[in-house]
C-alpha cells in the first residue's frame, strides 16, 4: 500500500492545504499489526508548477466552481501524479481536489492531530490505513 503526504519540501513538513502543497511524500507501507513506513521519495506537484511556495492553512477555501475547467484540470493533473497510492493523507483539502482524488481511486485520511512532520504522522494514522 501506498500513501502520499503533502509536504512542503525535504523536511517533510506537512502542508496544510493538499491542493496548494509543493510536493508529495510518497510511503510504502507494510507490515500487519506492526505497520512500518518506508520513504519513497519526493513528487512535485504539478498543480503549483511555477508558483512560490508558501503554506496555505487549513482555513484557506478554494472558490472555484464547476465550472472553471481550467481548475478543475490542474485538480485533475495532480492527482494523476499520486494516481498509483492508495491514500492522501490532508489537513485541509478542497471538493475539487476530494473529488479528483476519489476519481483515481486515491482516498482521502484527514488528519487533525499536532504532529508537523509526515513520518510521525503516518504512525499515529497507521491503524486508520485498511
Amino acid at each position: 500500500m501506498k500513501i502520499a503526504v503533502p509536504v512542503m519540501g525535504e523536511n517533510l513538513k506537512i502542508a496544510g492545504n493538499a491542493g496548494h502543497t509543493p510536493y508529495f511524500a510518497v510511503y510504502a507501507m507494510s507490515g500487519g499489526m506492526f505497520r512500518s513506513f518506508v520513504f519513497e521519495g519526493l513528487r512535485a506537484n504539478p498543480k503549483v508548477a511555477g508558483e512560490d511556495h508558501h503554506d496555505h492553512d487549513e482555513h484557506h477555501t478554494c472558490d472555484h466552481d464547476e465550472g472553471d475547467i481550467e481548475h478543475i484540470k490542474a485538480h485533475d493533473t495532480m492527482a494523476e501524479a499520486i494516481e498509483d497510492c492508495d491514500y492522501l493523507v490532508v489537513k485541509s483539502a478542497c471538493k475539487n481536489t476530494a473529488r479528483s482524488m476519489g476519481n483515481l481511486g486515491v482516498k482521502l485520511q484527514k488528519y487533525n492531530g499536532h504532529e508537523i512532520l509526515a513520518p510521525k504522522i503516518l504512525t499515529e494514522l497507521a491503524p486508520q490505513f485498511k
